[in-house]
C-alpha cells in the first residue's frame, strides 16, 4: 500500500521501440543507437525519480508495459489519452487533481540534465507560487508544475517548436509563477555529441 502523498509527479514516456523514438536524433546516429540513447535516458529518469517523496505515475505513449524498468511498486502505470500532447497532458493533470493531489508536476523522459534536487526544488517552489516552469534551451519546457488547473496552458500551442515556452508564459501573465534554471533536453545529435556519458552510443559515427 502506497502512503498518501499530496505531491504527484507525472512522467511522460514513449514506449522504447526501434524506429519510433528520438527520430530527429536517429536521422544522424541511426535507429539502433537512438533507441539505446533513449533507454539510457529512461534509466536516468527512473533513477532520479525513484526516491522522490511523491506519488509517481508513468504515462506511456502507446501501451502500458508491465514488465519493464518501471517498478509497479514505485510507479503507477497509465496510458496517455488525447489526440495531441496538450490534450494528453491536460487529461493527466485533471486526473491528478480529481484524485486529490495538491501539487502536480509533469516531466518528460529525455532530460540527462535533470536531477532529483531539481524536482525537489520544483515541488518546494509550489509552496510559494501556483505555477513552476523549467525552460528548455530549445524554446520549450522540460517541467511544468501547478497547484490549480489552468487548461489554456495546453491549448493553441505548436508542440515541439520553439514558441511553446513563450506562448505558455503569455498564458501565465496574470498568475504567480517561478522559472527554474534552463536545461537542455535531448532531441538532436548536437545535444549529446560533447557529453561523455553518450560517447558509447556514438562510436560508430565518431570513427
Amino acid at each position: 500500500m502506497r502512503k498518501h502523498h499530496s505531491n504527484l509527479l507525472l512522467i511522460f514516456t514513449r514506449n522504447p521501440e526501434l524506429g519510433k523514438c528520438k527520430t530527429r536524433l536517429a536521422s544522424t546516429i541511426g535507429d539502433n543507437a537512438a533507441l539505446r540513447v533513449y533507454i539510457f535516458l529512461l534509466e536516468h529518469t527512473k533513477n532520479i525519480t525513484a526516491g522522490l517523496d511523491a506519488e509517481k505515475r508513468v504515462y506511456y505513449s502507446e501501451e502500458i508495459w508491465h514488465d519493464d524498468i518501471w517498478d509497479a511498486e514505485e510507479f503507477s502505470k497509465k496510458l496517455q489519452q488525447g489526440g495531441d500532447l496538450g490534450k494528453r497532458m491536460v487529461n493527466a493533470f485533471q486526473q491528478g487533481f480529481q484524485d486529490g493531489f495538491k501539487k502536480i508536476i509533469i516531466i518528460g523522459s529525455d532530460m540527462y540534465d535533470l536531477t532529483q534536487d531539481d524536482l525537489q526544488r520544483a515541488f518546494k517552489a509550489l509552496e510559494k507560487t501556483d505555477f513552476v516552469i523549467g525552460p528548455a534551451e530549445d524554446g520549450g519546457y522540460y517541467l511544468l508544475g501547478m497547484k490549480k488547473m489552468k487548461p489554456e496552458l495546453f491549448k493553441n500551442k505548436a508542440w515541439g517548436t520553439k514558441t511553446v515556452l513563450n506562448d505558455t508564459l503569455n498564458d501565465l501573465k496574470s498568475e504567480k509563477f517561478i522559472l527554474l534554471q534552463e536545461r537542455n533536453d535531448v532531441d538532436l545529435y548536437e545535444d549529446i555529441k560533447d557529453i561523455e556519458a553518450f560517447q558509447p552510443f556514438l562510436k560508430h559515427i565518431n570513427k
